[in-house]
């Protein structure tokens, strides 16, 4: 009997940028899509910490290589895009995942509440824009390509106080859907994640009560998630395999958005 199974699950070889991998969910993605054997461009801010997440990679026989850079710079993209493919020889997948969290609100004095805005705009929403639009050429040399951008629950409801970390998140999603319906034709799929409540820098300081309090209150799970539960749930998007999952937005928050009470 012929097999049914046609599609590769396999990321083998090929070469993937991670921003906002020093840490959180970017680290672990770098770390399994290394582990799956696909050559990491780790990228962040911080030479130190960036260099520390690729010894962890080539300590457990992965490749890898570090990029120090701000995404909210487009000089910079572009030579970041030019270094990765002079290095790995190519581009087949960009997870678009650095991001900040500043609070600021209808109340929020002016200077203060324009800086956030503005800040928090270029890394979570225009950089994502500038780094699909760099990578661009490279994916369509492949033939295909794979993009991941990591939104939040944030880009579906709404916490007081987050106005322009809900908004860019918000348009996260819709740039996401945009370049899907744009690219879809070039073979290249691009496709959204909305973690929840996780583990990671930007959820440390909330006390451990806090965190336990609220997951029991709106988490079916009951629990916040782990960052590999999110980098597992991007490996999925850009296997050869999801070929056919394009423009989508998939929620990994142990059910919150859905429930009601």
């Amino acid at each position: 009997m012929t097999r049914l199974s046609k599609l590769s699950r396999s990321i083998a070889g090929q070469s993937a940028i991670v921003t906002g991998a020093a840490s959180g969910m970017g680290r672990a993605t770098a770390h399994l899509f290394a582990d799956e054997g696909a050559r990491v461009a780790v990228v962040d801010l911080g030479a130190d910490r960036v260099e520390a997440v690729v010894k962890e990679i080539t300590d457990a026989g992965g490749t890898a290589r570090g990029w120090t850079i701000d995404v909210s710079a487009g000089a910079q993209i572009h030579r970041l895009i030019n270094e990765v493919v002079e290095t790995f020889g190519g581009i087949d997948i960009l997870v678009n995942n650095a991001g900040v969290s500043l609070l600021g609100g209808a109340t929020t004095p002016e200077a203060e509440f324009e800086d956030g805005w503005h800040h928090t705009i270029e890394i979570n929403l225009t950089a994502h824009a500038r780094l699909m639009r760099a990578v661009l050429p490279h994916l369509h040399a492949r033939g295909a390509g794979r993009i991941v951008n990591i939104a939040s629950t944030e880009g579906l409801i709404a916490t007081g106080g987050l106005a322009a970390y809900t908004a860019s998140k918000h348009g996260v999603i819709g740039l996401t859907k945009s370049f899907a319906v744009e690219l879809g034709r070039t073979g290249v799929t691009v496709n959204c994640i909305c973690p929840g409540p996780i583990r990671t820098g930007m959820t440390a300081d909330i006390p451990e009560e806090d965190k336990e309090v609220y997951a029991r209150r709106r988490v079916p799970l009951r629990r916040y998630g782990d960052p590999e539960e999110v980098a597992q749930m991007t490996l999925s998007l850009v296997l050869p395999a999801a070929s056919f999952v394009n423009g989508a937005v998939v929620v990994v928050d142990g059910g919150m958005t859905i429930r009601h009470v």
